[in-house]
């Protein structure tokens, strides 16, 4: 298993790489393409990926990503309510059909997948984006990894939640503290000259935050629909979402704190 788990998370890490470098609209389809796997999974714990509205859904997504890659915020928020309007037809005119919370699951994942995922390819296209868009997996796996670490070496106090129990206090501040020691050696490898280091490690330890709520969230929602993973599609690791939801929370705060701090 965890060969396996290795393995898959090296060829995932070597196509990331090579994505994110090259950028482009290969990106963009790429984040599109995981944005409506994720979709499809999320759509599953409720039994709504196969149906109509699940295809709306999908459509919408694609939609989404064009008008947010372009800036058209406005249209973003007319397509929004256009697709409410479509999914709740939907459920007026297959009623009793589907239920209430099936549908809010649909208008849910749009928000929770789509939209802040596609912030990925939003920090890869601004300035120096090809370096920043990097924050992204210090805040979420770097984070993952010095917490998985340095709860394993010291980890004695649990963490207050359900969700995860063999979590641990020291472990969560671990992850912070690390990511923040990432985010700072990552500026002096690539930004030394600039004397704004600290604003790195800021947003590696606010990420690694983000990054830890988002993990627990996946896990609640995982949980409430009596799931272990959300699908089989990344050996030894899951599915899309069990493997980027804490990319999904972090990548919008990287690219506000990547613009608000004016790197």
């Amino acid at each position: 298993m965890f060969r396996t788990r290795l393995m898959s998370g090296i060829v995932l890490m070597a196509i990331a790489i090579a994505v994110l470098v090259y950028g482009s609209y290969l990106l963009f389809w790429v984040v599109t393409a995981i944005s409506i796997i994720g979709l499809f999974e999320l759509y599953r714990s409720v039994k709504m990926e196969k149906t109509l509205p699940a295809l709306i859904g999908y459509i919408s997504s694609v939609v989404i990503d064009i008008l947010i890659l372009d800036d058209y915020y406005p249209s973003l928020f007319i397509w929004l309510i256009t697709t409410l309007i479509f999914l709740l037809a939907c459920y007026v005119i297959a009623y009793p059909r589907y239920h209430f919370n099936q549908i809010n699951m649909l208008i849910f994942g749009l928000l929770y997948v789509t939209v802040m995922l596609s912030f990925v390819f939003k920090v890869r296209y601004v300035e120096n984006g090809i370096l920043y868009v990097w924050l992204i997996f210090i805040g979420a796996w770097g984070s993952d990894t010095c917490a998985y670490c340095v709860g394993k070496l010291c980890g004695r106090h649990k963490l207050p939640s359900e969700l995860s129990p063999n979590k641990t206090i020291e472990g969560c501040i671990g992850g912070i503290l690390g990511a923040a020691l990432l985010g700072f050696l990552f500026a002096l490898a690539f930004f030394a000259d600039t004397g704004y280091w600290w604003k790195f490690a800021l947003i590696g330890g606010v990420s690694s935050i983000l990054s830890q709520i988002g993990d627990l969230a996946a896990s609640a929602i995982k949980r409430n629909h009596d799931m272990k993973d959300y699908g089989k599609l990344i050996p030894g690791h899951g599915g899309i979402l069990d493997r980027f939801d804490s990319i999904i929370f972090i990548a919008p705060i990287v690219y506000y704190l990547v613009v608000f701090l004016k790197l």
